[in-house]
């Protein structure tokens, strides 16, 4: 296996242990408690790798880690919990889609990546095939959640990329900078948490199992492997990693919660898998830039919980 094949494997373990996040919150969670799930996912992950590290950001890097927690897991969980309570079915998960094409757009303004064909083909295949896999027929539309997708998307797609500008500061590892950012953002939800949703509920020891999971595995774990790969390839092919995401929902769904996977939506599996895997096709990963700029993912392009909110408890 080549040294790129190897970077893209471990990366992709990132979006696809976020498709396991609808099955955990609908069998694992207490209901109706979107944003408080959010603060378990971010907070304690983020805390446990300040104590595991013993690093804090210096100078400039206290706010430019508060930026990069904001767009990566502040803002980006509440606006796509908006906008999933807003949208019906797959909607949230079409419309979050879209990163991709956010993605190629800043990545040309801020990074100086020019746009090529490949990147944009691509692109729309992946937010297509997603589409096909768990798009109703019949889905309505409602204007504010569309806005808050878009923008959840664009949030985490804004993040990828200003990760990857400023890279991370000489002698700090990428366990150390995740730790900055799900700290950042899980304190950017806590007060918004607790004013929407009240006092924290009372949990089971199922409860407590499930965000364990959550907040370590796929949290703490997957955004160390996201981060770190995202250091390694571009912006555009680890972005195109996302649709992996709901694929692993609908295939938990499918395998573990009896839902249905028709035709069409192996249909829609197959081309949002094969835009993944042409979007890692190019050119050798490009050399580690200077530690200064070599650091920069639901998240997402923010699939995961796009396809994790929807239909589930989540939703009223």
């Amino acid at each position: 296996m080549s040294r790129k094949a190897a970077v893209v494997a471990l990366t992709a373990l990132a979006p696809i242990s976020w498709g396991s996040t609808y099955f955990v919150t609908t069998e694992f969670l207490p209901p109706d408690r979107p944003l408080f799930t959010g603060l378990m996912r971010a907070l304690p992950a983020g805390l446990l790798l300040l104590a595991l590290t013993r690093k804090l950001p210096q100078g400039a890097w206290w706010w430019k880690s508060a930026v990069l927690g904001a767009l990566n897991i502040g803002a980006f969980f509440p606006l796509l919990f908006l906008a999933a309570y807003r949208l019906p079915g797959g909607v949230a998960a079409v419309v979050g889609s879209v990163g991709p094409l956010f993605v190629v757009g800043l990545a040309a303004l801020f990074l100086g990546d020019k746009p090529t064909a490949k990147s944009l083909i691509t692109a729309v295949a992946a937010a297509f095939g997603v589409s096909l896999v768990v798009l109703k027929a019949g889905a309505a539309l409602d204007l504010v959640g569309v806005i808050a997708g878009l923008l959840s998307s664009l949030s985490m797609s804004a993040g990828v990329v200003f990760t990857k500008r400023w890279g991370r500061p000489e002698g700090v590892g990428a366990l150390a900078l995740t730790g900055w950012q799900l700290t950042a953002g899980g304190l950017v939800i806590l007060p918004i948490a607790f004013l929407i949703e009240g006092a924290p509920p009372a949990l089971t020891g199922t409860n407590l199992a499930g965000y364990a999971y959550l907040a370590f595995g796929n949290t703490a774990i997957s955004y160390f492997l996201w981060f770190r790969g995202i250091e390694r390839l571009s912006a555009s092919s680890a972005t195109l990693l996302g649709p992996l995401s709901p694929i692993t929902a609908a295939i938990i769904g499918w395998a573990a919660l009896g839902q249905a996977l028709g035709p069409v939506q192996v249909v829609g599996m197959v081309i949002a898998f094969g835009a993944t895997l042409v979007g890692q096709m190019g050119p050798r990963t490009p050399k580690k830039p200077e530690a200064a700029k070599s650091f920069t993912s639901p998240e997402q392009n923010g699939q995961e919980l796009s396809m994790d909110l929807e239909d589930s408890g989540v939703r009223r």
